[in-house]
């Protein structure tokens, strides 16, 4: 049996799989690996790179794009090793991450999930770590409005208390690294496939900790994150699955009428967006810019909002 199955979800990024790959398999240090990729109709040639470049490589090449949640899920289901990472394709695995973190989930047993310290590209540290949101979090996060929070609500939600440095116990770690047990997708399953991009790993530790596991944030263990390779090929949708994933979230978790106020919250944001960047398209401002953003705002509009899976 592998010490350590690792699923990479890839999409269009194959340059970027490409070293992600290569890094994985120099810092394994010891660990008996099984890599696993699961291409989501990708058309610039990722299938076909992995197969000439990682023969040791377990492909699922599928012809669409099943999302982030059903890709790693495919993945899960054929993987056999004691522990499982879930690793986004546009990261770069730094040192001995990989035996830090196992060996770390092996040490402590009543850990369900760990989290490393995500890195950017220029080697700053990441945010990775956070608390669950609350309803005013969600109002606040991610929208127009952020500035305006009261600066202890976001302190909370990044879990800024926690040093950069400090092995701490959070609500949920990003995405982008997600390590964890087999004992984990017997109890609580694999990730919510209602979810196509965003706030599913958010959803996952959610039900993990209400099984009684711990969520680490782990920054022993590094990973240079080159953040959103894949989801800023589509802007216009990122902000659709971003939105529709995190009313699915509150109405999964706090209820219908929660998710109906945040829901029709959100479409004010963007209907507001709307109007000031047409208004600044009317008058010259950046013109192009502007009819660009416009056309964005009122495709999200368009489409709803309504919480992801309905």
């Amino acid at each position: 049996m592998p010490d350590l199955s690792v699923i990479i979800v890839s999409w269009n990024v194959r340059d970027l799989l490409r070293d992600c790959l290569r890094s994985v398999l120099a810092g394994a240090g010891g660990l008996v690996l099984e890599l696993i990729v699961v291409d989501s109709g990708s058309a610039d040639g990722t299938a076909e790179m992995v197969r000439e470049e990682f023969p040791q490589v377990h492909l699922i090449a599928r012809p669409d794009n099943v999302g982030f949640p059903k890709g790693n899920n495919l993945g899960l289901e054929v993987a056999n090793g004691r522990t499982l990472l879930l690793l986004n394709p546009d990261t770069v695995v730094v040192g001995e991450a990989l035996p830090t973190a196992v060996a770390y989930l092996a040490a402590h047993p009543a850990v369900g999930m760990v989290g490393c310290q995500l890195l950017n590209s220029d080697g700053s540290v990441q945010s990775s770590r956070r608390r669950f949101p609350t309803l005013m979090t969600a109002v606040y996060e991610s929208t127009w409005l952020q500035p305006l929070a009261p600066r202890s609500l976001l302190r909370h939600y990044y879990a800024e208390d926690v040093a950069d440095d400090e092995t701490a116990e959070v609500d949920w770690v990003m995405g982008a690294f997600l390590l964890t047990r087999r004992e984990i997708i017997a109890q609580v399953g694999g990730m919510d496939e209602a979810y196509f991009m965003y706030s599913e790993e958010l959803d996952w530790c959610k039900r993990i900790k209400a099984a009684g596991w711990q969520v680490v944030y782990l920054p022993t263990a590094q990973v240079i994150h080159h953040q959103g390779k894949s989801s800023e090929q589509a802007s216009t949708q990122r902000h659709i699955h971003f939105n529709r994933a995190k009313l699915r979230y509150f109405r999964k978790y706090h209820g219908r009428l929660p998710a109906l106020l945040l829901r029709l919250i959100l479409l004010l944001n963007f209907a507001t967006q709307l109007l000031l960047e047409t208004a600044k398209g009317i008058v010259g401002h950046k013109r192009p810019l502007r009819w660009q953003r416009a056309r964005a705002y009122w495709q999200v509009l368009r489409s709803g909002l309504r919480p992801a899976g309905e």
